[in-house]
């Protein structure tokens, strides 16, 4: 019997196309502003953020096991500290959305040290709390409206670029490159060293611990890059929304109940799943928005039926019985004759 030589792979064929056609999407995405109306660029540009806050959500819940109902604390403060240095500060506005993440991985150093001596249930509540204590806070900051809130002037938003055309095609494009940023972010932390221990850990903590791996230090890790990535996200809602006050900026159904929902719906614990998800809230979102409650109902009803059906989501369907993986991070021995 001939010697069979074994290699360790991660890419597919399929996944080299599915890479391919993301790109060629990506693309065509990127020129949207040249072929598409105003209302579906800013439908587009907010598909994106979204699928940036469901990947940001997945990767903390998903992986490292941190089931947070309080990332809206992180959008919130993006776009109050965004508001706060193009205000305040007199800073650009592209200068304000770089130093945002920044500032939110220093406010998330503290909050995690904080929240991480409480587990399961009790973390979750924790981080409801913090988000709370942030909008109450956020309320009390006269000089960027108190409790109503403040709009952004003219001035800033003509700063961002020349002519609405720019205005809007910027704003779009950097909502769009954050979404391609995030998925890239957790695609090859997945792929790293530190990806391998995060799903040991989210497969068998117990397990990983007696392997060696620092089980605090990583969800600590994972905990700053999501708040970071999220308070940018939130700088960007605000962006386009012109408009910042404490119950929009830290609303726990919009930034954190939806989330949940598109996760859930796509397939916790892949990349694909928030993908995916977000696609399908915002096709139902779309068609059913004007039926009022009925909207609600149908959400409720849909997240129900894949719960009972697919307990994975619809991707975590799809890769069970397909075996498909567009993302390659799973490892595949294979034969060389």
């Amino acid at each position: 019997m001939p010697d069979t030589k074994l290699h360790v792979s991660r890419t597919t064929r399929l996944s080299t196309i599915s890479m391919t056609l993301m790109f060629v999407v990506v693309l065509v995405l990127a020129c949207a502003p040249w072929w598409a109306s105003r209302a579906d660029i800013r439908l587009f540009g907010e598909i994106s953020l979204y699928i940036a806050l469901a990947s940001l959500w997945n990767l903390l819940a998903g992986y490292a096991g941190l089931v947070s109902v309080g990332q809206q604390a992180y959008v919130g403060l993006g776009g109050y500290v965004f508001f706060g240095l193009t205000l305040l500060a007199g800073l650009n506005p592209i200068a304000a959305l770089l130093i945002a993440p920044l500032i939110g991985v220093v406010v998330a150093a503290p909050v995690a040290v904080l929240i991480f001596r409480l587990r399961g249930a009790y973390f979750a509540i924790g981080t409801w709390v913090v988000s709370e204590v942030f909008r109450l806070t956020a309320a009390q900051v006269s000089a960027l409206g108190g409790g109503s809130g403040i709009s952004l002037p003219v001035s800033v938003v003509n700063a961002l670029a020349q002519g609405r055309f720019l205005r809007e095609a910027l704003a779009y494009w950097l909502a769009l490159g954050v979404a391609v940023l995030v998925t890239a972010a957790v695609f090859f932390l997945l792929r790293s060293r530190r990806g391998v221990a995060l799903m040991a850990i989210r497969d068998n903590e117990l397990a990983a611990k007696s392997l060696g791996i620092d089980i605090w230090v990583t969800k600590f890790v994972v905990y700053l890059v999501t708040a970071g990535l999220t308070t940018l996200v939130g700088a960007l809602i605000f962006l386009q929304k012109l408009r910042v006050s404490p119950d929009a900026a830290f609303s726990s159904n919009d930034w954190t109940a939806f989330v949940i929902f598109i996760v859930v719906i796509g397939g916790v614990g892949t990349i694909e799943g928030p993908i995916i998800g977000t696609l399908i809230y915002f096709a139902l979102r779309e068609t059913l928005a004007d039926l009022g409650t009925i909207y609600l109902i149908a959400l409720g009803i849909v997240a129900i039926v894949i719960m009972l059906k697919a307990p994975s989501g619809v991707w975590g369907l799809i890769r069970g019985r397909r075996g498909l993986e567009l993302f390659p991070i799973s490892r595949r021995i294979r034969g060389l004759d």
